[in-house]
């Protein structure tokens, strides 16, 4: 004990002087990255629900049997890192935020490098829709944030605490009501910030248009033959064409690099007659009704009640009105004789629906392909 007092002598002031500043620069960075991530999770915590599902899906077997309870994992988790987050820049029980803020990267910095390695989900969701990155770069900023939560540990007793411990305990309950809080309202009527492509004020054909010049995806494609027995993989450039000696086998396309992606790539509509209507409802001047329900099996019935006031209301205004659902006939037939709705009823991808809103249903307006309003069902009375 001697001894360490003896060396910390040793330090000059000037030197103790920079490290206490890094070690405060480090507090602010490792807590901003988890407020950020965690704010931009809690206002969308459908979309975190829903990136929570990808993963227990992609891993298959018993994960699959906790999709259940994915909204609530999403609410939690959010919480927690907004709770880590706002207890560093605060400076609120720090020994055992530091201890926290380790053991979740302890937990997310291996599962990420599997998901670098392994790729089951090309996004990992760490800052929602408000920051994509690529699974590797996911990797490397958890390795220097464990970095700074191990330092975090080390040196908190260096950082003095701003409130007394009876108040700190207070705080930690303000935050924690802050991130559920934000979860559950976000979740009744939508994210307080939309950072998707669909957003008021977007027009969907612009938004569609690739630029000229712009780099496309580049791939690789191979062809296997066979011949006496034996197979060969040919390129594009040199596989036999006909020469019928060769048997062909196999044919494997790979993407090499990916080129430009317009902000949105994956929108059309198709109708009960099977055709593409997408040109027609994206180009009309008027007002159109687009109610977005991508499962009709999740629809409550006071949610169906309210979607068939406004296909009425449409009607009698004479705006045009569309169902787009990514459900089975089978399904919206046995839907519309359970609520009596009696709009029309077009296929659009679930995953598109999903990002348009987050609702189900939720009630998008649009105007010569510009998106003007988006309604939650719950606030239908709203619009």
């Amino acid at each position: 004990m001697t001894d360490n007092k003896q060396d910390n002598k040793k330090i000059s002031p000037a030197l103790q002087k920079t490290g206490n500043v890094l070690l405060h620069i480090s507090r602010f960075v490792l807590g901003g990255v988890f407020i950020f991530s965690g704010f931009v999770k809690a206002i969308d915590p459908l979309g975190f629900t829903y990136k929570i599902e990808d993963y227990l899906h992609a891993f298959g077997g018993i994960f699959d049997s906790f999709a259940g309870i994915a909204f609530s994992v999403a609410v939690l988790l959010s919480t927690l890192e907004l709770l880590i987050g706002l207890n560093l820049i605060f400076k609120v029980q720090l020994r055992l935020t530091s201890l926290l803020a380790l053991l979740f990267m302890a937990v997310m910095t291996p599962l990420t490098l599997y998901i670098a390695i392994k790729n089951p989900v090309t996004d990992c969701g760490c800052f929602g829709d408000a920051l994509v990155i690529s699974n590797w770069a996911t990797f490397y900023k958890n390795l220097f944030l464990i970095t700074l939560a191990i330092l975090m540990l080390i040196f908190h007793k260096r950082m003095k605490t701003l409130l007394l411990p009876r108040f700190e305990w207070i705080a930690v309950t303000m935050f924690i009501l802050i991130g559920v809080g934000l979860s559950l309202y976000s979740y009744q009527h939508l994210p307080l910030i939309d950072f998707r492509p669909y957003k008021v004020g977007v027009n969907i054909p612009e938004a569609m248009l690739i630029p000229e010049g712009a780099v496309m995806d580049k791939y690789s494609t191979t062809f296997i033959y066979k011949k006496d027995g034996l197979q060969k993989e040919f390129t594009l450039e040199n596989y036999p064409s006909g020469d019928s000696t060769w048997v062909f086998v196999d044919q494997k396309t790979e993407l090499i690099s990916a080129g430009y992606k317009a902000p949105i790539h994956d929108f059309s509509i198709v109708n009960a007659q099977y055709d593409d209507i997408t040109g027609d409802v994206l180009s009309d001047p008027g007002s159109t009704y687009l109610l977005i329900m991508y499962d009709v099996a999740k629809v409550s019935e006071k949610g169906a009640k309210k979607t068939e006031a406004i296909y009425q209301k449409a009607l009698a205004l004479g705006t045009k009105f569309y169902a787009l659902t990514a459900s089975t006939d089978g399904d919206i037939q046995a839907f519309i004789q359970k609520t009596g709705v009696t709009y029309p009823f077009c296929k659009t991808d679930p995953i598109t629906l999903k990002t348009i809103i987050r609702a189900n249903p939720g009630l998008v307006l649009i105007k010569n392909g510009t998106i003007t309003g988006k309604w939650n069902w719950r606030d239908f009375e709203k619009k």
